[in-house]
């Protein structure tokens, strides 16, 4: 019996340790800190299994949808109203239960085709496309070339390649994790790692503290603003839960949009993303490596995901964890980006490309060009003293854009 609760234990751990890696990068790649992100993982994880009645086995952490709009909100909103805007963002999901509550799942693919979300997840990648080359060539993010920099990036960036290309099981599944590893390795070789964070930090800390101190946390303030520039940005995220959900739906062979019903899953999504913003966290998502975990490892119980939760709530408290994260040097993660960043848009072509989208039809390629433009352009307009630009505005016009032009004849 105790044989079985310790390999219980052991699988859910091991949920944790296939996020981890992505888990943490956001809030690194932020300015967010990373502890609270895993606090806010794991406590947004019991949030969404509460409101689905415990029921469908995922992970929610943090999301890279919104690392554009995090990074472009602390340089101009500051800390407390980026997280007054992330936390209203998470609250836009709640409006996507509702349309789902009461006009099914066709009533989100009304507005939101693939002919839209295609685009702006490519937007979301290939935006960023810029950040992930200056910090793979600098150790500051400058993009001022360092030998040693490129160096570190490369040899993250063909870890996770290899991984990705030729991982078996478990190894398959944390490509990031194993990047960021080996990156840090080759890292302390050539003796660029600053262990100064790590020599200071506490054993035991309670990471809000923390995070006031340095200025990575400040109580949510809700700046109009603010609101209107990130809270768009929850299109793609929502999207990408409705397959993160049939998906998980497939492996396990349960219709989770019936039970317990896409709309609370949703729901459930959306205020662990609230929750975690107004605790400091990134928004959240659920993980797709998690779900390829539960795929090969055949662990279908959503038990797992509730002691990978509580672990992650537990290693926030952990101070000279998060320092340890802080002292990963940015071309490792760099190198990871190139990559991952690349995959993100490669994900929107392929939204394309499985739902068999016409780019000949000249209405399609309008919403496609005008989308892509609008997003990597970084478009602003403002009115009064509202802005709407970059990944939120894309979305938004290509709503538009799709609700107004005739279908070709």
């Amino acid at each position: 019996m105790e044989s079985n609760y310790l390999k219980t234990v052991i699988v859910g751990v091991q949920m944790l340790f296939v996020a981890f890696g992505a888990l943490v990068l956001v809030p690194l790649l932020t300015g967010l800190d990373p502890s609270i992100a895993l606090f806010t993982a794991g406590a947004g994880t019991l949030l969404f299994q509460f409101i689905t009645k415990r029921k469908v086995p995922v992970f929610l952490a943090s999301s890279f949808a919104f690392i554009a709009p995090i990074q472009y909100g602390m340089k101009h909103f500051g800390v407390a109203k980026t997280l007054g805007g992330l936390t209203c963002a998470g609250l836009v999901y709640l409006i996507f239960a509702f349309l789902v509550k009461k006009g099914g799942i066709k009533a989100i693919e009304r507005y939101l085709p693939p002919i839209v979300t295609g685009p702006v997840i490519m937007v979301i990648g290939l935006k960023l496309a810029p950040v992930a080359v200056k910090m793979a060539k600098s150790f500051d993010g400058s993009g001022n070339f360092d030998p040693k920099a490129m160096i570190i990036s490369l040899v993250s960036l063909i870890t996770a390649i290899l991984v990705v290309m030729y991982g078996k099981r478990i190894l398959s599944l944390i490509p990031i994790l194993t990047g960021i590893f080996v990156g840090y390795i080759v890292s302390l070789l050539m003796g660029v790692v600053d262990f100064t964070p790590v020599t200071q930090a506490k054993w035991f800390s309670i990471p809000w503290i923390e995070a006031i101190k340095n200025g990575s946390y400040a109580f949510p303030i809700f700046d109009l603003a603010a609101i209107m520039y990130i809270v768009p940005v929850a299109i793609a995220p929502a999207i990408e839960h409705v397959g993160d959900v049939l998906a998980i739906s497939s492996v396990t062979g349960k219709n989770y949009l019936e039970d317990p019903g896409l709309h609370r899953t949703l729901t459930g999504d959306g205020l662990a993303t609230a929750f975690a913003s107004l605790l400091g966290g990134p928004p959240n998502t659920t993980y797709s490596e998690v779900t390829g975990a539960v795929a090969l490892t055949k662990a279908f119980n959503p038990v797992y995901m509730t002691i990978a939760s509580i672990t992650a709530i537990i290693l926030s408290f952990f101070g000279k964890l998060g320092a340890i994260l802080k002292t990963i040097p940015v071309p490792v993660m760099g190198g990871i980006l190139i990559l991952l960043f690349g995959m993100i848009a490669a994900i929107g072509i392929g939204s394309l490309v499985k739902n068999k989208v016409n780019m000949s039809k000249s209405r399609n390629l309008v919403i496609a060009s005008v989308v892509l433009v609008i997003g990597i352009g970084d478009m602003v307009i403002s009115f009064w003293r509202i802005s709407l630009g970059g990944i939120g505005l894309a979305g938004l016009v290509g709503i538009f854009l799709n609700a107004i032009l005739p279908e070709d004849k």
